[in-house]
């Protein structure tokens, strides 16, 4: 059982590496659009496509727009924590009963 217990850990680790990446990228896209970015630019054109499906389902489910002032950022952001203590931690607690 010890090898269940090892890839579970793995999965976990690896995971908590992409809520964490997918974390920075959409702060990255957050402190862009305070700017007015060059719709062009290759970075920008990557944030968009990685944060817009997401932002978009956001904003079609919950009513996340007050005052011009799009809170859809801090509620994906909410979910990635959520995530990580929740899902990460449950991986890891079974990983180390299986162990």
């Amino acid at each position: 059982m010890f090898i269940l217990g090892n890839f579970l850990s793995g999965v976990a680790y690896v995971l908590n590496m992409l809520l964490s990446m997918y974390w920075w990228i959409i702060l990255a896209r957050v402190v862009i659009s305070w700017v007015n970015p060059d719709p062009y630019n290759q970075i920008v054109r990557f944030l968009s496509s990685a944060t817009d499906p997401l932002l978009y389902r956001v904003r079609d489910t919950f009513p996340v727009t007050y005052s011009g002032i799009d809170f859809s950022p801090i509620v994906v952001i909410a979910a990635i924590y959520f995530l990580q203590i929740f899902l990460v931690g449950s991986l890891q607690d079974i990983a180390v009963r299986l162990q």
